[in-house]
């Protein structure tokens, strides 16, 4: 189980997260939904430590972390607990997608070339990418490139997978294979935290939904009671002018 308690940041005397409390059983699917700047993205960085919490704790199955007083020890195992997939790829363009998927596998968890070999071609096969394992970067798709990250981050078996909008930099038509990694994932039980705007594929996948707004959870629920259900106005007014803007 992962507690999350009275996460706060503020920017330039500008509050983004509000006290925020959230509690993700193991294999749960949360999605963050909500307009631009909610605070969503800012979310999953200060959870990761990529952004530094005002104030606030984490706890993963007893790793506890107060973000008043982290060590950089701490640091280093919450970001091996806590694997982020970022909307742009951040692959190693000079390696190929087989040492892409390596890298960490040999330099954080300090597994032999074998053994990260072995687990790499496993975590590439995963996500379709059998046969692009000798594949630099930039002979790539992006839909493909992002598959590498998504390998690379379950290599590493988090206890939570971190995913900011994955698809927003990919063209439409290369949508769908990322997805079908990301829900493949989850069907065989990763924990996942999900910040998207395709809609359609959050009421697929995720177990939990939340509605943010400037910081605050407003709302959560399942999909169908915050897609079709939503009890505040603010998210009825979300979901009605995405529905006339996108349906």
């Amino acid at each position: 189980m992962i507690k999350i308690s009275n996460l706060s940041k503020e920017f330039s005397g500008q509050t983004v997260l509000d006290n925020l409390n959230l509690t993700i059983e193991k294999g749960q699917v949360i999605a963050l939904v909500g307009a631009s700047g909610a605070g969503k993205s800012t979310f999953l960085r200060s959870l990761n430590y990529l952004e530094k919490p005002d104030s606030g704790s984490i706890d993963i199955d007893g790793f506890i972390v107060d973000f008043d007083k982290i060590s950089k020890e701490q640091v280093l195992t919450l970001r091996r607990k806590l694997a982020m997939v970022f909307q742009q790829f951040n692959l190693f363009e000079r390696r190929t997608a087989l040492d892409n998927v390596k890298e960490g596998l040999k330099l954080v968890k300090k597994l032999s070339d074998e053994e990260a070999t072995a687990i790499a071609k496993e975590e590439l096969a995963k996500v379709g990418l059998a046969d692009r394992m000798g594949h630099y970067p930039k002979h790539l798709s992006g839909g493909q490139k992002q598959r590498v990250a998504i390998a690379r981050a379950l290599a590493m078996k988090p206890d939570v997978l971190l995913l900011d909008e994955p698809t927003s930099a990919l063209d439409p038509e290369l949508v769908g294979e990322v997805e079908k990694s990301i829900a493949a994932a989850a069907k065989n039980g990763q924990t996942m935290i999900l910040v998207s705007h395709d809609m359609g594929f959050v009421y697929e996948v995720a177990d939990k939904v939340l509605f943010l707004e400037k910081g605050k959870i407003l709302e959560e629920g399942t999909p169908d009671q915050i897609f079709n259900q939503p009890k505040h106005e603010r998210t009825r007014e979300f979901f009605a002018n995405y529905k006339k803007n996108f349906n």
